[in-house]
């Protein structure tokens, strides 16, 4: 005798999911309409929606018994409903779900499946082959960038007690296993105390090696264990094109190891020395984010090489304006080998001070008008004349220097450029314009003093 069809028995539940008996079509009939999703989950046998003739799920090529499967396997028991047992009947249907469900219970178990994964089924995330590419390049690089802390000295007013406070915050990058960090120099600058912070968060002292005013360039060193020191790998910027992607790692306000994307828009560019004024030549320009913080971080280029260290942004704002400024590695490689070895960098100088750009254009001139060549310096041993007055108290302009070994000067950079070139001790011709006349001078090169 079937159950009436206001009972809506477990037994009836299980001729619903499975449509491979056909005397059940009457008894479920009257049951609530499950929906589209459910059956497709759990019903693969229902007419309304095809499915694979085995439903398991698998994990790790084990399989795992669908509760249909348990459902039609339980069902060949012999039924233990009899003539007017409805009682009996329904107390054989919930004995009847409850060995389901542990039956179920046991498969999971002993397939060893890990919670949900089995039903919860999540693709990997699917990304482009640029992003992976990018991807790739910040993990691998993220472990050469540092964090640099500024501390200065100050005194309390009330109690006299000196404290170190943090005056600023920039970034750097591992230049080899000896511990040898390179970042800006005008990070540094006015510091009593500085903190380098690895990227695992480990914190340490930091000595100032040496560092280069004129190209804003700074040299630290800290004592950490060499497993943790993971030198960028080194480029070269010789061969850089406008248009090519670069990549700017660094601590935006102080918000440590961000990653900024953006093409090269410039090349040989120059802007000066935050520390000296001294111009700085064939600098990169790129539209990369860079914020203050991004100071002393490197810029990379596809390859994930450094090409670059972010050292200045264009903006009214003090913020990113799609303008920004990295000194060329070539130039950074030379400056820091100087400093690793000598403690400085020994760069040539003339030993003369010259008049500003605009004061000698107005002159009608084109060159460098030298203000001082102190007699011992380079230029004053040499016999190049300063810009002094004569006894009626009348401006008497010194030498213009149009040409340096045969290359034209027409202004300080040009000037500054050529220099640059040359090595101390060596011996250049320099062309000075005295009066109406020309005449060529040998100088021999100094070192600049020290500034450390």
């Amino acid at each position: 005798m079937a159950a009436p069809a206001s009972a809506t028995s477990s037994l009836a539940l299980i001729n619903n999911f499975s449509s491979s008996s056909s005397s059940s079509t009457a008894s479920s009939s009257k049951l609530p309409s499950l929906s589209p999703r459910i059956i497709r989950a759990f019903a693969p046998n229902s007419s309304s929606v095809p499915a694979p003739s085995r439903f398991v799920l698998k994990r790790s090529h084990r399989l795992i018994a669908s509760p249909s499967r348990i459902f039609l396997l339980l069902r060949r028991f012999p039924s233990a409903a009899s003539s007017g047992g409805v009682v009996l009947s329904s107390a054989f249907d919930c004995l009847f779900a409850f060995l389901t469900s542990v039956a179920l219970s046991a498969s999971l178990i002993l397939t060893d499946v890990a919670p949900a994964s089995a039903f919860v089924i999540t693709s990997p995330r699917k990304l482009q082959s640029d992003e992976l590419a990018t991807v790739r390049l910040f993990q691998e690089n993220t472990p050469s960038v540092v964090y640099i802390t500024n501390l200065a000295a100050r005194q309390d007013a009330f109690t006299l007690d000196v404290l170190e406070v943090p005056q600023g915050s920039g970034s750097g990058f591992v230049w080899d296993t000896k511990g040898h960090i390179v970042t800006n120099y005008h990070v540094i600058r006015g510091a009593s105390d500085l903190r380098v912070t690895l990227a695992d968060q480990a914190t340490y002292e930091a000595q100032v090696v040496g560092f280069d005013q004129d190209k804003d360039v700074a040299v630290l060193s800290i004592d950490a264990p060499k497993e943790k020191l993971r030198p960028i790998p080194v480029g070269i910027s010789s061969d850089l094109l406008v248009g090519q992607k670069v990549y700017a790692i660094g601590n935006p306000f102080g918000l440590d190891h961000t990653l900024t994307t953006g093409v090269i828009s410039g090349l040989r560019r120059e802007i000066s020395s935050a520390a000296t004024g001294r111009p700085i030549q064939d600098v990169i320009q790129t539209d990369a984010a860079i914020n203050p913080g991004n100071s002393g971080g490197p810029l990379l280029d596809s390859s994930g090489s450094l090409i670059g260290i972010n050292t200045a942004i264009y903006s009214p704002s003090g913020a990113s304006s799609g303008v920004g400024f990295s000194i060329p590695v070539d130039t950074v490689s030379g400056i820091v080998e100087q400093i690793v070895k000598f403690g400085r960098v020994t760069r040539p100088i003339l030993g003369i001070k010259f008049a500003p750009d605009q004061s000698v254009e107005q002159l009608g001139v084109s060159g460098v008008l030298v203000l001082d060549a102190p007699p011992n310096g380079p230029a004053g041993k040499a016999g190049l004349q300063s810009t002094k007055r004569d006894a009626y108290g009348r401006l008497v302009l010194g030498d213009i220097i149009t040409s340096v070994n045969g290359k034209k000067v027409t202004n300080g950079s040009d000037l500054y450029r050529i220099l640059d070139q040359c090595k101390v001790g060596e011996t250049v011709t320099v062309e000075v314009l005295r009066g109406d006349h020309k005449e060529k001078l040998p100088v021999v090169l100094e070192p600049k003093p020290d500034e450390s």
